[in-house]
């Protein structure tokens, strides 16, 4: 049984992070000088660099702030930019958590603002009060993504992560699936594993904008690496990403910061709605996994085949090698070996059963590699997404 970090929301968390949030670039460097007084895995910083109001940020940021693995939080603010600071602090109070703002401008600059941070955190540590309790299977949420992707992700890690993930909605569990930039071509099949017609045409759609969007800007989510990697195509690519989902009905098509309320698969758009703008990113796996930790996610499953270091700021991130080559060479970084698949050592159904066991042994305190060798990567941009609508969950 996995002994959880109970919120007053009733939501669980897997481990108790205090979150240094920078509301501005210009904050981005008081907010490290402050963790660095602290251990890697007690306090990290995240935080958004921009200088304008937006609403997709504010919502992140707020969903962030208050995920299960958060217990407090500190927001550094340089005094000037854009961010409704006042709101963000209010909403993170209304969970019952500790935090605090403290703003450059006003404080007396740089040192008196990382003294002032540091004194906080410490008495905030002392104060805390979270009731430990135990935490079902059932009341996990596993998100899921590839990155650094070659031949074989489509062979091993990918089709392994989607036999953890039935195993998973089978037993209750939330799983979410995303990148629509990377299903172009399987708009059918997908549409077809919708527990309603309506959801069907939702999840068609969603890649129809991926594929308008990417036609827009000039360039699909297909890197030099991918065909140096032995990829040819965009669809191919995307059989193979598409194999992460696993076999199981898909109960819903979410979006950055919706946190799904009922166990089942649900598949995340990361594609902006409307006009496309340029400057809004194309897929970044770093951004992406921040848009999964905000609909939830406890646990980031991350299949590559090239090879990846990334890891998260309040989410552990379990990363599968599909490549057996690749694994070798970087083995430090790598937490399983689905290239075993290809040596014929493991079937696709033993690596799915490995990774369903790393994913409590991790919720039940384990660290990832990741975690270990202290990467916490992160990425907030600017992105501008509608309400889901009542036709988007079963």
């Amino acid at each position: 049984m996995i002994k959880a970090y109970l919120r007053k929301d009733g939501r669980k968390g897997i481990r108790n992070v205090t979150v240094i949030v920078y509301l501005v670039e210009c904050a981005h460097h008081v907010a490290q000088k402050i963790a660095a007084n602290f251990a890697d895995d007690e306090v990290q910083v995240i935080g958004f660099p921009g200088c304008y109001p937006n609403s997709y940020a504010q919502n992140m940021l707020q969903t962030l702030c208050t995920h299960p693995n958060v217990g407090s939080v500190l927001l550094i603010s340089l005094g000037c930019e854009g961010m409704n600071k006042r709101q963000l602090q209010k909403f993170i109070a209304t969970t019952d958590r500790s935090v605090n703002t403290i703003t450059i401008q006003q404080i007396g600059g740089t040192k008196s603002s990382i003294n002032e941070g540091v004194s906080w955190i410490k008495q905030a540590k002392q104060d805390i009060n979270i009731k430990v309790v135990d935490m079902d299977v059932s009341e996990l949420i596993i998100g899921t993504i590839c990155g650094g992707s070659d031949g074989t992700n489509g062979l091993t890690a990918n089709p392994a992560i989607g036999k953890s993930f039935d195993r998973l909605v089978a037993e209750g569990a939330i799983c979410i699936f995303e990148e629509t930039g990377e299903l172009i071509g399987c708009e059918t099949d997908i549409a077809k594993r919708a527990k309603t017609k309506e959801l069907g045409i939702e999840l068609a759609t969603s890649i129809e904008k991926a594929a308008k969007y990417y036609e827009t800007l000039g360039y699909p989510s297909f890197a030099p690496g991918n065909a140096d990697g032995g990829l040819s195509t965009i669809e191919e690519k995307s059989m193979g990403a598409y194999a992460k989902s696993g076999k199981s009905s898909i109960s819903g098509l979410i979006k950055p910061g919706d946190i799904p309320q009922n166990g089942g698969l649900y598949l995340l758009d990361v594609v902006p709605d409307g006009e496309v703008r340029f400057g809004f990113p194309n897929i970044v796996d770093n951004a992406d996994i921040v848009e999964l930790i905000a609909c939830g996610s406890h646990i980031t499953l991350f299949a590559t085949g090239r090879g990846s270091v990334v890891g998260s700021a309040i989410s552990p991130v379990i990363k599968i090698c599909a490549n057996p080559e690749t694994y070798h060479n970087m083995s430090d970084d790598m937490d399983i070996n689905a290239g075993k698949i290809l040596e014929l050592t493991h079937t696709l159904d033993d690596v799915g059963d490995e990774i369903y066991e790393l994913i409590l042994a991790v919720a039940a305190g384990q660290q990832t590699k990741s975690e270990q060798l202290g990467h916490v990567e992160f990425i907030l941009t600017y992105k501008s997404f509608e309400p889901i609508g009542p036709s988007c969950l079963a």
